[in-house]
This record gives structure tokens, C-alpha cells and sequence, in this order.
């Protein structure tokens, strides 16, 4: 949103969580392609800034409650494919 402010424009966003998706969906009218480690590099339209940021579940208050509560690694030591799981 920031760069946006600032007269940027959001060619391309990626999210692996489908609920994250159906919420950014709704914020942006935009639904984000998946995981982004499977995304062909192709597949991205040029840019010139690049955004980017890591998993927050593992190290938001929240997640780390539900982290805790199944036994799962909590922030830089969780791996990617260790989600939470509705």
C-alpha cells in the first residue's frame, strides 16, 4: 500500500495460505497465484521493485499460540512446509 500511495502499481502477488488468498481477494479484488516456489519466473510480469516478505503465522501472536499448540516449530525455524492447518 505504501508504494502504491507513492504511484507504484502491483503487477503480480503470490500467497500459499487459500484463506490469506480469499482475504487479500477481498481487500485488493485481486486473487494471488500460489506458491511462489512454483511459479515460473516467466510467469511474473516485469517490474521494477520487487516486495517481498516471510511466513508471518510462525511468528505472529496468534500463530505462535497455534504453533504451540500442535507441536510445531515456531518463527526462523519453521520450514515453509510446515503450515498451520484448519
Amino acid at each position: 500500500l505504501a508504494f502504491e500511495n507513492a504511484g507504484g502499481k502491483c503487477v503480480f502477488s503470490s500467497e500459499i495460505d487459500k484463506y490469506a488468498q480469499a482475504t487479500y481477494n477481498e481487500n485488493f479484488g485481486d486473487y494471488p497465484k500460489g506458491d511462489i516456489t512454483k511459479i515460473l519466473s516467466k510467469e511474473i510480469p516485469k517490474h521494477d521493485i520487487l516486495c517481498a516478505g516471510f511466513q508471518c503465522q510462525p511468528f505472529s501472536q496468534a500463530g505462535v499460540a497455534k504453533y504451540n499448540s500442535f507441536g510445531w516449530k515456531q518463527k526462523f525455524t519453521n520450514k515453509t512446509n510446515e503450515k498451520i492447518k484448519i
